[in-house]
């Protein structure tokens, strides 16, 4: 082969390929195996903004019904539903109950979302006698309302400080049960893959990228206790998903917020959030955790109070700003 000839693309073969380098993996996607799964939209973007007076808002009030947000206004929807097993803002329903509530959610988060707005379900599996893959139904659920399944991350709580230790049958084959050291983040998209480019600002750096955009993320869980709530994610999950799928100034939903940690998120990434919890206590901890942060976060810092010489008044001006 000569030096000047060009170099021939790669093809999805029935095992794939390992090649990146103009790749045409058409006759993959347009298989049989792809027949009745959600197809990719091409569809004109569309972005409509919050009305001031809801963004950096958390409302006390059920996610079924979010008339607050415009349709194709929000960027990212961040969130761990609530596990339908007795917690103390739970109802006692059943799965297909659960699961046709979580569908309600879903649906209205549809409607919110910007073209290519993705969204992000912190999910954990239940149960042993018999074990309830949650987030199987989940996806279920997702593809029957028309969302693009972007991929799954393996949230690897490994090294968090209380780990599992019911073992079953200790040492024998009798029932050994799996100890679970880890939760899923499922990835969907609406209509589209790819977001409008509005010439915003990615705020993720090159390692955050390496890093993020592996398909096993590894860090610790936030204690109940710490927080005030029976099951917040920590900061770092929300954090990361926020830099990875939105650009600064967007807006960040959860509609099962919780303590808060994703409007903190938003917050420390110069994001905006909006919120819905129907429990008025965690609303009220929400916001207050959420002051406090924010007081903190954009609290002046030590170099910002050094004396500036004000040559109009021949005396040191401080800049508190």
């Amino acid at each position: 082969m000569g030096f000047n000839q060009r170099k021939a693309g790669t093809k999805t073969s029935a095992f794939g390929s390992p090649g990146r380098i103009n790749h045409d993996s058409t006759s993959f996607y347009t298989s049989r195996l792809y027949e009745r799964l959600p197809k990719e939209e091409i569809v004109e973007y569309i972005e409509n903004p919050v009305p001031s007076e809801f963004l950096d808002k958390i409302f006390c009030k059920t996610s079924e019904k979010m008339e607050e947000l415009p349709d194709n206004s929000v960027h990212l929807m961040v969130t761990s539903p609530p596990y339908n097993v007795g917690k103390e803002y739970d109802e006692d329903l059943t799965l297909n109950e659960y699961r046709e509530f979580l569908k309600r959610v879903w649906g209205e988060v549809k409607r919110v979302l910007v073209p290519g707005g993705r969204v992000c379900i912190n999910i954990a599996n239940l149960g042993r006698k018999p074990y309830i893959p949650l987030h199987a139904f989940i996806v279920e659920d997702m593809l029957d309302l028309g969302f693009l399944m972007r991929g799954e991350i393996i949230w690897n709580k490994a090294s968090s400080g209380s780990p599992s230790t019911a073992w079953g049958s200790w040492l024998s084959a009798k029932n050994p049960t799996l100890r679970d050291i880890h939760e899923y983040i499922l990835v969907f998209s609406k209509g589209m893959f790819s977001r409008g480019n509005l010439r915003r600002k990615s705020t993720i750096s090159k390692d955050e990228f390496l890093e993020f955009t592996k398909s096993v993320w590894t860090f610790t869980a936030e204690p109940a206790t710490k927080i005030g709530h029976p099951a917040p994610f920590p900061i770092e999950l929300p954090y990361r998903l926020i830099q990875l799928y939105t650009f600064e100034g967007e807006v960040v939903l959860d509609p099962f917020i919780g303590s808060g940690q994703a409007a903190i998120a938003a917050i420390k990434t110069h994001r905006h959030y909006v919120g819905y919890d129907i429990n008025e206590e965690y609303v009220k901890l929400a916001e207050r955790r959420i002051k406090v942060f924010s007081l903190n976060f954009n609290a002046p810092k030590l170099f910002e109070f050094e004396g500036k010489k004000d040559d109009r008044k021949g005396e040191t001006a401080y800049n508190t700003a």
